[in-house]
């Protein structure tokens, strides 16, 4: 009873509580990967170890993630005696600046004006990616008027932006 006490408080007590059949997954996963690359010479795919366990392989990542110790952002990463670099120093986040966010709150704002035809063709030639034939077949209209019609919308956009 004591043994069972005393792993349940390792298993329960850490910083971030991870479930129990996450953490066996993750432990499957490593017992595996060491066997097939016993086996193998080389270390294998995470799609062969989910296949090998039955899985998907987003399982896989997700349970091998969810072990990992967290780390502080105040944690220094390098120290000369004088100064130190902390993990929050070396982390940038040039995806959600303050100025993005600000251009984004005009764009969407921007979009509000252009009709429904316009605001179609460019969330699929700018945010999904197509190209102007694909968008042209989507919605039943030439390339032509794509072309014609994203030209517009952007200058649109131009005129209210400034």
């Amino acid at each position: 009873m004591i043994i069972g006490e005393i792993r349940r408080y390792l298993r329960d007590n850490n910083i971030v509580r991870v479930s129990r059949s996450i953490r066996d997954l993750a432990y499957k996963t490593i017992q595996v990967r060491e066997r097939l690359t016993k086996e193998n010479g080389k270390e294998p795919s995470i799609e062969i170890i989910a296949k090998e366990l039955g899985v998907e392989p987003e399982e896989i990542a997700f349970s091998l993630d969810a072990i990992q110790d967290p780390v502080s952002l105040q944690e220094p990463v390098y120290n000369d005696g004088a100064d130190s670099v902390y993990i929050m120093d070396q982390v940038k986040d040039i995806k959600n600046t303050d100025e993005l966010w600000a251009e984004n709150i005009t764009i969407i704002e921007a979009m509000k004006k252009l009709s429904d035809k316009e605001k179609v063709i460019l969330n699929k030639r700018f945010f999904d990616g197509r190209t102007q034939m694909e968008v042209a077949e989507e919605i039943g209209i030439s390339q032509a008027q794509v072309s014609r019609l994203e030209k517009s919308a952007i200058d649109h956009i131009k005129r209210i932006w400034k």
